[in-house]
């Protein structure tokens, strides 16, 4: 009665199908209905593009404005790509540094575009007030007056409409914009006072970061043929070590379990000897306060609790290598056949290059349209004064819209100028604009799940059809890749659709949740974040669930071509049958590609240290190592490039282990080893089992 309560919950054993011989290549199309939602909306995605593309104008995100809105470094000022502030203190008198940078880092001073930053300092004298603008600018070639100042203009009189700068201080460019260097000291001008030049400093260390990036791209120059050697060296590392499992994988797993026992030993033995002596010194828990976390670590009852802990882990650990050691043994032996299958389809080991590229084009459509978006708007100006209570600026309405071609040079107001207010909220696709961007944001995280559902689903197919290759090699579909991916592209976009809504709706609702948590954060009261807490675990956890259940959904539809909630509930009901070898394999291979991935990252990390830093001498002067400003920048290129590299290659074996286990949790209960329903396992994996094949494999036939 209870065995039958239990196949009742976790569904009946897969029966016996003399046709079944690997993926059903006759089959139809799955989830139709969400196919075509999902081509409507990648439709729409399309038209949000266009619509980005017709309204937006991304050079006023790429490019500076001058005061009279023409961009530097296009058009007429193609020669002339820097923007100059005539007085850039008046960027930190009027405004703070993220107001700045928000209003696309504009500031109530006229701007002019320069094809270089001033070098050296400079500041109107005396003597030179009566003199004209070609005597003072034009000769000297201090060509940073605003576009058209006649050169027989007097310099007092420029300086009075704004038209010249009054003083000039070394620059750099920075974000296409001229700022001062840091060591600079102010000029002494009326209003400039010490807390601004406090500011402008901050500033300055902030934006002015020309000469890092100009190290870090000599650098990058210096050492990239090294930096793609280290990668190739990742590469070669994970194929062998991937590769190599077959023969390592059994000694290599014992080697990690003991290792984690031993750690786990050494900590019980390092808790015991500080639990001793704090024990034999009398500190307690009673003599500390509450607040005083920090003296925790000096009282005995801390290290008897952790002391407890790590001997029940080792307890645990013990208790399963005895228990479950004949599903450990399982586990190493499908690591050993899923090396063999990418030895045998070695191209599956570069398909995350193609999923990688569907990915890049992903981001690069999303990011391009919300560029577009966010600058659909018309630039607006509006009239500006310094001190608005001076005589005559009484009559002028500020705040006004305004030409900045049209100088204010007639103007009592003194100081009057027209500058840049914000960008316009007007038209059908700027009052959508908040909709749209989502609605953007909606159609990244769909493509990029669906992408990723399509990346495993092909593995899937092309390892099943390895799994269920009677004799192998010679059963193995010709291409087998090519043939799967064709399989999943032409019958199951819908399911894969299917799968990666369900996944996005959810990760949706955790940006939404965070967002919302942002913005509540100095306001929330400590039960308030508790619960904020709870409900970002839950959606944590029920997305790491999704994404367990879709991969294994994506087995089965590559496998029989099911629907997607047909084959979700088939696979899941299928691990609950074989949980104890769900658990084991999945924890076995994990602590399997956690050492893999220790061993190209670390491994690389070591050599590039070693060699960018000088430390491996006599390898001639073709092997010299690079003269770099900073030695660690291409240690952590190679690094990250070489943590990727390693991840790509491990989530393709992670895909072919999985595969493989629902494969052979089917062939044991689909077959039973006789004439007419033989096992497809490996003959390692039948030997552990202790079974055998009535009719032997071919192979073993040739060998008689």
């Amino acid at each position: 009665m209870g065995q039958r309560d239990k196949e009742d919950a976790n569904g009946k054993p897969v029966k016996y199908d003399p046709s079944f011989r690997g993926p059903i290549k006759n089959r139809g199309c799955t989830d139709v209905i969400c196919c075509v939602l999902f081509l409507i909306f990648i439709l729409g995605y399309i038209v949000v593009g266009i619509v980005a593309w017709v309204y937006g104008d991304p050079r006023q995100v790429l490019y500076p404005r001058n005061s009279t809105g023409a961009y530097c470094g296009l058009g007429e000022n193609k020669d002339k790509p820097y923007l100059l502030y005539f007085n850039i203190f008046s960027c930190i008198q009027n405004t703070n540094l993220m107001t700045a940078v928000t209003n696309d880092l504009q500031c109530p001073t006229p701007q002019v575009c320069v094809s270089s930053c001033p070098e050296s300092s400079w500041t109107m004298q005396v003597i030179q007030v009566p003199q004209t603008v070609e005597e003072v600018f034009y000769a000297l070639n201090r060509n940073f007056c605003l576009p058209g100042v006649p050169g027989n203009m007097s310099v007092l009189e420029s300086l009075q409409q704004e038209l010249c700068p009054s003083f000039l201080l070394p620059s750099s460019p920075a974000l296409g914009r001229c700022f001062p260097w840091s060591n600079n000291t102010p000029p002494d001008l009326p209003g400039i006072t010490s807390n601004i030049s406090q500011a402008i400093s901050g500033l300055l260390d902030t934006l002015n970061a020309r000469d890092i990036s100009v190290k870090i791209f000599e650098d990058f120059a210096q050492s990239w043929y090294w930096i793609l050697g280290a990668l190739a060296v990742a590469l070669v590392l994970s194929l062998l070590f991937i590769l190599l499992l077959r023969l390592v994988a059994g000694p290599l797993v014992l080697v990690l379990i003991l290792g984690v026992l031993g750690v786990l030993a050494y900590g019980i033995y390092h808790c015991w000897e500080e639990y001793r002596v704090l024990r034999d010194k009398g500190a307690s828990i009673t003599q500390l306060y509450f607040t005083n976390l920090s003296a925790y670590s000096r009282v005995q009852e801390t290290w008897l609790a952790a002391l407890i802990v790590l001997a029940v882990l080792e307890g645990i650990l013990l208790l399963m290598l005895i228990f479950l050691r004949q599903r450990i043994r399982i586990a190493i032996a499908l690591l050993k056949e899923a090396s063999k299958a990418v030895g045998q389809m070695l191209s599956t080991m570069f398909y995350p290059l193609v999923t990688f590229i569907l990915l890049l084009i992903c981001i690069a459509y999303w990011a391009m349209t919300a560029l577009y978006l966010a600058t659909s708007g018309q630039p607006q100006y509006v009239l500006w004064a310094p001190n608005a209570s001076l005589p005559g600026c009484e009559e002028v309405s500020l705040n006004k819209s305004c030409d900045p071609m049209a100088r204010q040079v007639n103007s009592s107001c003194p100081g009057l100028m027209c500058i840049f207010q914000g960008y316009s909220s007007t038209g059908l696709a700027q009052r959508t604009l908040f909709n749209l961007q989502i609605y953007g944001v909606l159609g990244l995280f769909w493509t990029l799940n669906w992408v990723l559902a399509l990346g495993q689903c092909v593995l899937a197919g092309a390892f099943a059809s390895f799994y269920w290759a009677f004799n192998k090699p010679r059963d193995i579909p010709t291409f087998p890749l090519g043939a799967a991916f064709i399989r999943t592209l032409h019958y199951h976009t819908g399911s894969l659709a299917f799968g990666a809504l369900i996944l996005t709706l959810v990760q949706m609702a955790r940006v939404v949740l965070e967002y919302i948590d942002h913005k509540l954060r100095g306001v929330q009261n400590p039960v308030a974040r508790c619960i904020m807490c709870c409900f970002k675990c839950c959606l944590w956890c029920l997305e790491k669930f999704i994404k367990f259940l879709n991969r294994n959904a994506y087995i089965m539809i590559a496998v029989y071509g099911k629907n997607f909630c047909i084959s979700a509930k088939n696979a899941f009901m299928l691990l609950m049958r074989n949980i104890l070898r769900v658990i084991v394999l999945d924890k076995v291979t994990d602590l399997l590609l956690f050492f893999g991935k220790l061993l190209v990252v670390g491994g690389v990390g070591v050599l590039s240290f070693f060699f960018f830093s000088g430390r491996i001498q006599g390898l001639g002067k073709d092997f010299e190592n690079p003269h770099l400003n900073y030695y660690w920048l291409p240690i952590m290129t190679s690094i990250l490039g070489a943590y990727f590299i390693a991840s790509g290659f491990f989530s393709v074996f992670s895909m072919c282990v999985d595969t493989l286990f629902l494969c052979f949790l089917e062939d044991l209960e689909r077959n039973d080893g006789s004439l007419d329903r033989p096992y497809y396992m490996s003959k390692g994996l039948l030997q552990i089992l202790g079974k055998k094949n009535e009719a032997p494999p071919a192979d073993k036939k040739r060998k008689k």
